[in-house]
């Protein structure tokens, strides 16, 4: 195990002497699941202003809606007590900034390995890509048809989440 490993459990050992338990449930206490981007200047409860407990977050790259996406929807829906979806991804997007072949590109440039047997999901059109989302998900049959879904970009450089649909 690297030394950055040793560093993270050594965190942990100083993390659990001060380590409270809490009543929390694994339900979103405020009916709320938000489907986001795993780029690490994004903290979604400090987004929403919400806190650990209130909230299910779902990440991966560009905040795209798939068929993971929709399985965790549908357990959070059903057993989660979900009611409520924002859909958000961010300004200044790696997954934003380039074709598919292009991002394919720069891994095998980065790993030698062809990776062109995979969907990226990039997208040069972020507002169309989100609306593509939100209604994947309200189209998505097994899915509660009250659910309600919307869509908005985060913006890394002011902080301001604006609603798109």
């Amino acid at each position: 195990m690297s030394s950055e490993f040793d560093a993270i459990f050594a965190a942990n050992s100083e993390y659990v002497k001060g380590y409270k338990s809490s009543d929390l449930t694994g339900r979103a206490a405020k009916g709320l699941a938000i489907i986001t981007c795993m780029d690490s200047r994004i903290d979604p409860l400090k987004i929403v202003g919400m806190s650990a407990g209130d909230v299910k977050i779902l990440r991966n790259a560009g905040a795209r809606v798939t068929d993971d996406m929709l399985r965790t929807l549908l357990l959070a829906t059903y057993l989660l007590e979900v009611k409520r979806v924002l859909v958000m991804p961010h300004t200044d997007c790696r997954m934003a900034s380039g074709t598919e072949e292009q991002i394919h590109q720069a891994l095998f440039d980065a790993s030698g390995i062809d990776t062109r047997s995979i969907e990226i999901r990039t997208v040069t059109d972020q507002v169309a890509a989100l609306k593509d989302d939100v209604a994947s998900i309200k189209n998505y049959p097994l899915l509660p048809k009250d659910l309600e879904v919307v869509g908005a970009i985060f913006d890394v450089k002011t902080g301001e989440l604006r609603k798109i649909v």
